[in-house]
């Protein structure tokens, strides 16, 4: 007869239940996105976001009181949460300005822009007068964070002597227009017709966007000859 100590069965099962009730929330997140960047917040029912996640409507409620609460989760983990990591990442980063701040494009599109997550800026503009309160923190932990994030890039490049001193906050909004610009693109023109509808390259864009600004903020721009005609 063996001596080894038996394993019990009931462990697995278990384990795995746990493992499924810790991951609810996410999956719970995740169809939310997916199901309001679709439909849009108004017409998604929470029922649906349950079924979308495998859950009862009953399970949903107990992680999210109101579609409301589920809705502000779904900024926060797929938006708001971002800053905190690139602010990390800003802070260490060796290159010049301008690297830093095609840097930063680079890696919002690919993490936000081009991602499900993209929508949730258009889904926000076009509910914001009926849900006010949902804007209200859109506002305070994406929009607010996200100026703050550009402007403190583009004072380090004044500060170095990279960029001459200009009216930041205007040329934050500039760099604003082109981000909610490409997002839209992506969620009207791509969405309907597909990624092959145009000749149209948001990424370079941005990065056509970015050249644009770094000239006009350059400390010592050169100096073309002047056109004769």
């Amino acid at each position: 007869m063996s001596n080894l100590p038996s394993i019990s069965t009931d462990r697995v099962p278990t384990a795995r239940r746990e493992r499924r009730k810790e991951a609810r929330p996410g999956e719970l997140i995740q169809a939310a996105l997916d199901l309001f960047v679709e439909k849009g917040f108004s017409a998604t029912r929470s029922e649906e976001v349950a079924a979308r996640a495998g859950v009862s409507k009953g399970t949903l409620f107990l992680y999210f009181q109101t579609k409301e609460d589920l809705f502000r989760e779904v900024i926060r983990t797929r938006l708001a949460d971002h800053f905190l990591a690139w602010e990390q990442e800003f802070e260490v980063f060796q290159g010049s300005t301008e690297d830093m701040l095609r840097t930063g494009l680079h890696t919002w599109w690919d993490r936000i822009g081009n991602t499900p997550a993209g929508g949730l800026t258009k889904l926000v503009l076009s509910e914001s007068h009926h849900f006010p309160e949902i804007a209200s923190y859109y506002q305070s932990s994406v929009v607010q964070p996200g100026r703050a994030l550009l402007a403190r890039i583009l004072m380090r490049g004044i500060e170095r002597g990279e960029f001459r001193a200009v009216d930041v906050p205007q040329a934050v909004m500039s760099l604003v227009s082109a981000m909610v610009f490409v997002m839209t693109w992506r969620h009207t023109i791509v969405a309907c017709s597909g990624p092959h509808a145009t000749d149209f390259d948001p990424l370079s864009f941005l990065m056509s966007h970015v050249d644009l600004i770094v000239h006009g903020l350059q400390a010592h721009p050169s100096r073309s000859a002047p056109l004769h005609g």
